[in-house]
């Protein structure tokens, strides 16, 4: 696939993608807004908008080089955007196929989001370190731990508010948004807990399509893994579904990947093919997630 292709296959406007997200403080009512600990963002509009072009693309394959991320930095939160968020705004990089946000955030002890909206968006969170504390207007509240795996579907419509759990200590996480295979779903929540050594020298699934295969599942496609890998090893992902792309963000370590370096943060996408082999360089931490190239 040329690159033109491959951006015209990936791209998606900017007011498409936020629209689908209603991540917004102007879509809060007055009172939210005045309850809500996260910064207005409408207050910095500029601020980190000029596109980044650093993406190396390549055949069938992108890097997204951990320093050529969004970076927003509230004080009390740090978040680095793998895609256009808020507003980080980069035309190259609105989504990969179905994955719409991939946000790395440090959220300060005892901070966090107050209550905003979702809609039509699969929305998975991933604690590294530290815990969250999430609750919601189908009632569901609770913490989401270091070892969890959350998935909500906003579906129709859903309210919901994040906060980290402890008073003494920030929390680290992914949160990952993924457009939706159904429109309107009803809004559902499910968290599992997994056990890390399931991940030592192979993949770990925690995501799938399917409600019972391992982990929590989703109205997508799409499966997720973590992978724990010892340095000087050949480590295989083959693909699920014919069709899927791959991006693999790399949560710690060195590896190789069709003779490219990667490093700590460093994520690539693949597409075009049904495999890829990674070589470790040193002991890694990988998220690889296949997805669908085609939204719905």
């Amino acid at each position: 696939m040329k690159r033109k292709d491959f951006l015209q296959k990936a791209g998606l406007t900017m007011l498409g993608g936020l629209a689908a997200s209603k991540l917004s403080a102007k879509e809060l009512t007055w009172s939210e807004l005045c309850n809500a600990t996260f910064d207005p963002l409408d207050k910095e509009i500029g601020f980190n908008h000029l596109p980044n072009k650093k993406s190396l693309v390549m055949n069938n394959m992108v890097i997204h080089r951990a320093n050529t991320r969004g970076h927003q930095n509230h004080g009390w939160l740090k978040a680095n955007h793998s895609f256009s968020f808020a507003n980080y705004h980069n035309p190259e990089r609105m989504h990969f196929g179905v994955l719409r946000v991939l946000n790395d955030d440090y959220i300060e002890a005892g901070r966090g989001f107050g209550t905003h909206p979702h809609d039509n968006m699969e929305i998975i969170t991933i604690p590294l370190e530290g815990d969250l504390e999430h609750k919601d207007s189908m009632g569901n509240s609770g913490v989401i731990r270091h070892g969890d795996v959350q998935v909500m579907s906003a579906g129709k419509g859903i309210m919901h508010s994040e906060f980290n759990y402890n008073k003494d200590k920030p929390v680290k996480l992914f949160q990952i948004w993924l457009f939706p295979n159904k429109r309107n779903v009803e809004p559902r929540y499910d968290q599992v807990t997994f056990d890390s050594k399931g991940r030592d020298n192979q993949w770990q699934q925690i995501l799938s399509p399917n409600s019972d295969d391992e982990g929590v599942w989703i109205h997508q496609d799409a499966w997720f893994h973590l992978g724990d890998f010892d340095g000087g090893k050949t480590v295989n992902y083959n693909l699920k579904r014919q069709g899927n792309g791959m991006y693999l963000m790399m949560i710690s370590g060195k590896a190789t990947i069709n003779g490219q370096t990667i490093n700590s943060r460093d994520a690539v996408g693949l597409w075009d093919t049904d495999k890829v082999a990674i070589e470790t360089q040193e002991d890694s931490r990988f998220l690889m997630l296949e997805v669908p190239m085609q939204i719905a």
